[in-house]
């Protein structure tokens, strides 16, 4: 299959471009420092502004699924979900934590005294997105 990984020099993103790329699909590893991308098998670099919802749209296309693998605290949902709309790619995966899953009735895994606090901007940006 053909994957645009949005992404795909972070720390997840590069775990799953290297994945993506074990398993034989065509990877568009896009990044702000396509440099950066390791040189695997069937992995093409592209710089694109995740912000830039045209720019965005433009490397979208043609690709069968798209994999955001970008922190929710430097992208804009509504952004990226209008350009994979744009694009025309019928699915599209984001990559997140566990922040806003339900620990007990009612109560978000980032509401209880035990999350870490240098993690809540970036999971109540997640759990923002899924909604």
């Amino acid at each position: 299959m053909k994957i645009a990984l949005i992404g795909a020099t972070g720390n997840a993103g590069s775990r799953i471009l290297a994945e993506l790329s074990r398993r034989g699909h065509a990877v568009t590893a896009i990044a702000r420092h396509p440099e950066k991308v390791p040189a695997l098998t069937g992995v093409t670099a592209l710089k694109a502004n995740a912000d830039d919802v045209a720019d965005l749209t433009a490397a979208l296309k043609g690709h069968g699924a798209v994999v955001s693998s970008v922190h929710f605290t430097a992208s804009d949902p509504l952004k990226l979900i209008e350009a994979v709309h744009a694009s025309g790619v019928g699915r599209y995966l984001v990559v997140g934590g566990a922040g806003s899953l339900e620990v007990a009735p009612g109560v978000k895994l980032i509401e209880t005294p035990e999350f870490p606090a240098i993690y809540k901007a970036e999971a109540a940006a997640g759990g923002a997105f899924g909604e």
